[in-house]
């Protein structure tokens, strides 16, 4: 693609953008940036979008911008909230700042001698604007009825719970940080998902009333999956940058399980891949989607980004070997974030000393079988695993030198029926 824009639109990122961003984005060096909330230590596959956007920015030759909102987060945004969020302290806000700074990095070239990317904490001028200078500054730009047609105002005033006077004046603290990014590092673009319209036209209302200069906006769709539900919600939670609090494995294993009606749109969103790539891999999900090539593809190059190619290599190796026929060399880490929501049961270790635990008795101990002669004619049948491997000898014992580092059993019951037996 020969600019950014023309590049966005391909992927399908262009749900709305201001007059004049096209042109702007072919023929300027353009300074842009996207807000990111500081509610937690990590962001998660749902912030993905909004950094791979900054990281394409600067790969055209602008210059990105990412706010993290120190100011802002004290306050919380109500788009697309259905109530007012905790508001953290200052202590908390700081820790998820230092954790997320960390995070973006691996996206973001601050040290390029053309277009260096930066990080900008918003409490750097609305910690030290007082009350009366912000209303008079900024507020009195605004009026109430401006700011009642803004979706996400008017979203909250039909709910119940309605909105607070802090979480309404959300809308004039972010226009107001486009108008000191404006002033302070010449920024003329904020980008965001659609339901951030309202917001980036505030800001783009305040520098034109205020510097009689143009700035632009421009957003793209929230995604959802082809079910309908929201992108990266799942069952098992919420899916972190933070291998602490998601494993790489596990990451790795989330785009792996892409539907095949979605692949080629996270293709687009949320990898480098040039079109002629992608147009192939889309061939190869209609052609032969059992082989699941695109969504490797996917689950190998999102990894890899956030994680690193040793990652990568290691969650292969494991996703390899978890649905072949040996996991017992896998590591304790990585069985557990593929069975985490696997029934379980601790059995002291000295069970398994000696020779052990006999199989019937552990099948039945687990509930696995209903008795031990159910237990018994499960095994005998070949309906038993141990680690993946099949066990159809009712005689067979488990030692504890048998176990996934010593302290965890996998047990499988037919082909879909796991429980995890860990030693305590």
């Amino acid at each position: 693609m020969s600019n950014l824009y023309d590049e966005l639109r391909w992927r399908g990122l262009v749900y709305d953008a201001t007059d004049g961003v096209a042109e702007a984005l072919a023929t300027e060096r353009v300074t842009a940036y996207i807000g990111f909330d500081p509610t937690a230590s990590s962001l998660h596959v749902g912030n993905l979008l909004q950094m791979m956007s900054l990281a394409r920015l600067q790969r055209f030759g602008h210059s990105p911008i990412a706010i993290v909102g120190g100011g802002t987060g004290m306050i919380g945004d109500p788009s697309g909230k259905s109530q007012e969020r905790v508001l953290l302290s200052a202590g908390q806000i700081d820790a998820n700042l230092a954790g997320i700074r960390a995070e973006l990095s691996r996206f973001l070239d601050f040290d390029s001698t053309t277009n260096p990317a930066r990080i900008v904490n918003n409490a750097d001028w609305l910690a030290s604007t007082d009350l009366l200078s912000f209303l008079r500054d900024a507020g009195k730009h605004f009026t109430v009825n401006y700011m009642l047609q803004k979706e996400s105002v008017n979203r909250r005033l039909e709910s119940e719970d309605g909105i607070s006077f802090t979480e309404f004046s959300y809308l004039v603290l972010q226009a107001y940080d486009f108008l000191q990014l404006h002033d302070r590092y010449g920024c003329t673009l904020q980008m965001g998902g659609s339901d951030q319209w309202g917001n980036i036209t505030a800001g783009i209302d305040l520098i034109r009333k205020l510097r009689a200069k143009k700035a632009h906006g421009l957003v793209w769709p929230l995604m959802k999956t082809a079910a309908g539900t929201k992108f990266g919600k799942t069952e098992a939670g919420t899916i972190w940058l933070d291998a602490a609090r998601t494993s790489p494995f596990r990451f790795y294993q989330f785009w792996l399980n892409t539907d095949d009606r979605d692949v080629v749109a996270y293709l687009k969103s949320f990898t480098f891949l040039d079109r002629p790539a992608i147009d192939e891999l889309d061939a190869a999900t209609t052609s032969a989607p059992e082989k699941r090539e695109a969504q490797r593809v996917l689950a190998r190059e999102v990894t890899a980004l956030v994680h690193g190619p040793d990652q990568v290599a290691r969650a292969e190796h494991a996703s390899s070997l978890l649905f072949g026929e040996d996991i017992a060399t896998l590591s304790i880490e990585d069985v557990l974030a593929v069975f985490e929501d696997v029934p379980s049961t601790e059995l002291p270790a000295e069970v398994f000393n000696g020779e052990g635990i006999g199989m019937v008795d552990l099948v039945a101990r687990v509930a696995l079988a209903s008795s031990k002669s159910d237990a018994r004619r499960l095994v005998q049948s070949g309906g038993v695993y141990v680690n993946n491997r099949r066990v159809s000898d009712p005689q067979a014992r488990l030692t504890r030198d048998q176990a996934i580092g010593g302290r965890l059993f996998v047990l499988r019951k037919g082909q879909k029926q796991n429980h995890l037996v860990r030693l305590t």
